[in-house]
């Protein structure tokens, strides 16, 4: 890993972004708008806060920057962790099931912190009966409880 990180011409997501955003000629603002991001998501970005983009953000700013999805990847923080704890996942998925009608809970990363953001996905089974899943993927890490 060490040997790929010296053939990186950028160090951060941030400095490959804003770069290739000035090598194109666009400010923030002109970025988020090519790209269909809100400004704040494009500054975040750009500052550092946000390291690991999901699959749509990554698409939408490969677009915009006339880059490629590999190359947006390559400069990602990749979280190198192994949450194998199922009593915690578990426990997760309880709390969203037992909070689902309160908009006022919040639910945090066990890996990062940062907030969780959950829903339930309502299925049926084969006896044609309603079965909820929590699901929840963390805001900042990739993180997921499927």
């Amino acid at each position: 890993m060490h040997k790929e990180n010296k053939n990186l011409k950028y160090h951060s997501l941030a400095h490959f972004v804003s770069c290739e955003r000035e090598k194109i000629g666009l400010s923030q603002q002109g970025l988020a708008k090519k790209c269909n991001l809100d400004i704040e998501q494009i500054s975040s970005i750009e500052s550092g806060i946000e390291t690991f983009l999901s699959t749509t953000v990554r698409q939408k700013l490969s677009k915009g920057l006339k880059t490629s999805l590999e190359e947006i990847k390559r400069y990602e923080k990749n979280e190198d962790f192994h949450f194998s704890n199922n009593y915690d996942i578990e426990k997760i998925k309880e709390e969203i099931l037992l909070n689902q009608g309160n908009s006022k809970a919040a639910f945090f990363c066990p890996i990062c912190g940062s907030k969780l953001i959950v829903r339930i996905a309502k299925m049926y089974d084969l006896e044609d009966n309603l079965v909820l899943h929590p699901k929840a993927r963390c805001s900042k890490c990739p993180f997921q409880v499927q």
